[in-house]
């Protein structure tokens, strides 16, 4: 039994969901670029939605650990939510502006802008926790 517990010991760790999230983001930038270059053949059978589906609860699930770890004085590590904004917004501009230049007829699926519009939103509510977070320990002297 021990040998079955220490090879699950790491599992619904803070950890083990960041890379899940990091997972999901590479497949879910993946399918949004496949889709882009086959037709939009993903969001009409509906996989996009799916994928977006997971990314989305993936990064709420890790950006509510971490902040849970901030606020319980168990989170040190550096990983800013930035870097998938500049990412995340990368990765729209240069989707429509290579349609733009080279006249693909490009619908861009309402999952993608929701799934960037949920992402920009948990890095807003994060960005305001960490800053309350530090102005209220300033207050308290820590």
């Amino acid at each position: 039994m021990k040998i079955f517990t220490d090879k699950f010991k790491g599992l619904g760790s803070f950890t083990m969901w960041r890379k899940v999230t990091n997972f999901w983001s590479l497949i879910f930038f993946l399918a949004i670029i496949y889709d882009f270059f086959e037709d939009n053949i993903l969001s009409h059978t509906e996989i996009l939605l799916a994928i977006s589906a997971i990314y989305c609860a993936s990064l709420a699930i890790y950006s509510a650990e971490k902040e849970f770890r901030r606020w319980h004085h168990m989170h040190s590590s550096i990983h800013p939510g930035e870097v998938y904004s500049i990412v995340w917004t990368g990765l729209i501009l240069v989707l429509i502006i290579t349609s733009i230049v080279f006249k693909i007829p490009y619908h861009m699926p309402p999952e993608v802008s929701a799934a960037y519009i949920a992402m920009i939103s948990i890095l807003a509510i994060t960005r305001e926790s960490k800053n309350f977070y530090k102005k209220n320990n300033l207050k308290k002297g820590k």
